[in-house]
């Protein structure tokens, strides 16, 4: 029974691979066709954190902020599209370049926000003890985890979205 699960689990994986693979019009070339082997393991990532316990709506908000910090036009395509289907407003979309001075956002979405800027800039920003502890505040220490390994995530896709020129 175990044997069979873990084909299933890997079955979805490898069928969201192929619909990413269709989804994706490069100039340069498509990762899933080029190396899906090394594509696999980020796939099953996504996948743990769409099931992890984070809120779908601060998952959402993190996919965009990253990206938009990463200026990748097929990400923020991508994910603002996701988040409005999953009942994201767009005003809240639309100011998440701002967040700081909006009232919009919960403390814990700030706090995530906060982090997820610090980890994405980490080179200009370095991250300080007190940033953590703020970041604490609101996240249990495997959601303060699954937060880094959801911007680490976001982090990636965006390196290659942006370095092989995809399509929006």
């Amino acid at each position: 029974m175990r044997k069979i699960l873990r084909f299933m689990v890997r079955l979805s994986v490898i069928t969201k691979i192929f619909w990413r693979v269709t989804l994706i019009k490069s100039e340069r070339i498509n990762a899933y066709l080029a190396a899906p082997g090394a594509m696999l393991p980020f796939q099953e990532l996504n996948n743990y954190i769409g099931q992890c316990g984070l809120p779908e709506s601060l998952v959402e908000l993190i996919k965009i902020r990253v990206s938009q910090i990463n200026n990748c036009a097929f990400c923020l395509q991508l994910h603002a599209t996701e988040a409005r289907a999953k009942g994201e407003t767009e005003q809240r979309i639309y100011l998440l370049c701002a967040w700081r001075e909006s009232s919009l956002y919960s403390a814990s979405e700030k706090a995530a926000l906060e982090w997820a800027e610090s980890l994405t800039l980490i080179s200009q920003t370095q991250i300080d003890d007190e940033l953590f502890e703020r970041t604490r505040l609101h996240f249990k220490d495997k959601e303060l985890a699954d937060l880094t390994a959801l911007i680490s995530l976001v982090n990636t896709w965006n390196r290659f979205a942006t370095g092989f020129k995809y399509y929006v």
